[in-house]
């Protein structure tokens, strides 16, 4: 069998695709992988063996430069995206069997376009529940879009989500799509989806409640990694009794530094020695002691099982590791779907959620020493076994058997 992967995004959108192309190809089956042309992201598949096939401009520039909230080029970003899933993604799903997509709607509106002219299955997947419509949450706001604050009906709400995505992207899509001799979609959204998504979350770390999408939930998909730590970092480990991990991945340095450096002074008033993860914001120690060192990119299953806790933004896949290691977390969500992975954390009493994104030395040396309680490490402890860590390996064999 022929796969395509495709994705668009920062890492959270990559890696796990990539765990899944890994998994694919052991069970014999051809893929490549649509993904951004960053030289990480180009790295990381060499590392894995698995061809990429470059799509859009390098998405680290934008994710670092965008203001929060702001519309500004998001126009013409989308517009871009959409041309490249009509003409590479296109290209490389020739011959292909099977098209997997994720990322934002005019990716993958596009991708499905592309399966369909084809005659290929496609198959839609999301790292998170927040933007599959249920009537047990409300979606996301999208970019320049805010929802309505009096309206407090979720399906009232989707609703209107569909009918701004639809004037966010339905002509461009559909544009498209009849250059190619295809009909129009009058609901993108939900074109996009398809009516049985994947979600490729944990069932325990996030249940999904069921409604009248037939979701097929696989459990998250994480990327095998055998790679040793840096050897000043062992080094660091090594030095004294388990630091606490601090890091906001692909986050950008105007929303993160400020958070970074009270964690460390947080950290230093809870007596441990701190791990500062760069992330794109490319962080930065501010002094010289040293209780602290910073790592660039690191294995963080071999990580998080020799820290005594670890801070982070609240990423699907940041959430899921550190769960996976019984390691117990302090969340500082940012925004997007980070409240709600901050949310179930709280829930599962694995660790705190940071009340907002702007933490204090006093309110994150308060949320740290409730996560290093011995009641919320002994529950991190617990929960971890409970956590799948073979999603990726179930999603490619359900994928292989056509489920």
């Amino acid at each position: 069998m022929r796969v395509l992967v495709s994705t668009y995004g920062a890492r959270g959108s990559v890696e796990p695709m990539v765990g899944l192309a890994v998994r694919l190809r052991e069970l014999g089956a051809e893929v490549s992988v649509c993904a951004p042309p960053d030289q990480e992201f180009a790295e990381l598949l060499a590392g894995v063996g698995v061809p990429l096939v470059p799509v859009g401009p390098p998405v680290r520039p934008v994710v670092t430069s965008v203001v929060p909230g702001s519309a500004a080029g998001l126009a013409e970003r989308a517009a871009e995206l959409i041309a490249e899933q009509f003409g590479t993604v296109a290209a490389a799903a020739e011959g292909c069997d099977v098209l997997v997509a994720t990322g934002p709607l005019p990716v993958t509106a596009g991708a499905r376009s592309v399966a369909e002219k084809l005659g290929i299955r496609y198959v839609h997947v999301s790292h998170q529940p927040v933007s599959l419509p249920s009537p047990h949450q409300p979606p996301p706001g999208r970019r320049g879009r805010p929802l309505p604050a009096e309206v407090t009906d979720n399906r009232a709400l989707w609703e209107l989500d569909a009918r701004i995505a639809n004037e966010m992207f339905g002509a461009e899509i559909n544009t498209r799509r009849a250059a190619i001799g295809l009909p129009p979609v009058d609901n993108v959204r939900d074109y996009a989806f398809s009516d049985r998504p994947w979600l490729a979350t944990d069932p325990v770390l996030s249940p999904w409640e069921p409604t009248d999408l037939d979701v097929v939930q696989t459990g998250a998909w994480l990327r095998p990694d055998e790679r040793p730590l840096p050897p000043e970092l062992v080094a660091f480990l090594d030095a004294g009794a388990p630091p606490v991990y601090v890091g906001f991945g692909s986050m950008p340095v105007g929303a993160v530094q400020n958070a970074a450096t009270v964690a460390v002074e947080a950290i230093r008033a809870q007596g441990h020695r701190a791990v500062v993860s760069r992330g794109w914001a490319d962080l930065d120690l501010l002094d010289d002691r040293d209780d602290r060192i910073a790592v660039g990119e690191a294995n963080h299953q071999a990580l998080f099982a020799r820290v005594a806790a670890v801070v982070h933004h609240g990423s699907a896949g940041t959430t899921t590791t550190a769960t996976a290691a019984g390691v117990p977390q302090v969340v500082v969500p940012q925004g997007g779907d980070q409240p709600y992975w901050a949310g179930r954390v709280a829930r599962l009493g694995v660790g705190v959620a940071h009340d907002g994104p702007a933490p204090t030395v006093d309110s994150l040396s308060a949320a740290l020493k409730s996560a290093l309680a011995p009641e919320t490490v002994a529950r991190a402890r617990a929960v971890a076994g409970t956590i799948r860590t073979d999603g990726a390996l179930r999603a490619a064999k359900l994928l292989l058997d056509g489920v």
